[in-house]
């Protein structure tokens, strides 16, 4: 078995969208929180013992979980490889950004759309590229059938529409 290399990762994809909601989080933390927080910190430290002072105690715990979060998104923005859905070259197949209408064996429908690790949100549809039934779904094209194995057991799926963000559109 060749060891890997812990310096090569495979590229964090992540739409336009989601890497401007990535960055906007970073800029919201970075410029208005963290300031705020660090302002109330002073304040408190000013008014003696550090020990019983609320404010000062949960300001640093809090502090500490910004500070965690900043270096998390910076670390995403600077691996992030941004794909545009709107290019993709071959739009009758399943790719990263597509949504997918799917129908299983009861004829139950689901839209999912493929997008990066750190914007999925399962409840809104959205799930991971790397993700089980994204990886089943990566390369089928409209009409064909599809298997996802999953821990509970394989799930059968259809695959009856495949769209694309159009063009230049925002």
């Amino acid at each position: 078995m060749i060891p890997r290399d812990p310096e090569v990762r495979p590229p964090r994809f992540i739409t336009p969208s989601g890497f401007a909601a990535i960055r906007a989080e970073f800029e919201l933390l970075f410029g208005v929180e963290r300031p705020k927080l660090v302002e109330t910190i002073s304040w408190a430290a000013g008014n003696g013992d550090r020990s019983e002072n609320g404010d000062y105690i949960y300001g640093r715990k809090r502090l500490r979980e910004i500070d965690r979060r900043l270096s998390y998104l910076a670390k995403v923005m600077k691996q992030a490889k941004v794909v545009d859905p709107a290019n993709q070259e071959q739009r009758d197949v399943v790719r990263f950004g597509a949504t997918v209408e799917l129908a299983d064996v009861e004829d139950e429908r689901r839209l999912l759309t493929l997008v990066g690790e750190d914007e999925a949100d399962a409840t809104a549809g959205r799930i991971s590229w790397a993700a089980p039934i994204a990886r089943a779904l990566v390369g089928a094209a409209v009409g064909e059938e599809r298997v996802v194995r999953l821990p509970a057991g394989s799930i059968s799926y259809e695959i009856i529409a495949i769209s694309y963000p159009e063009r230049g559109a925002r």
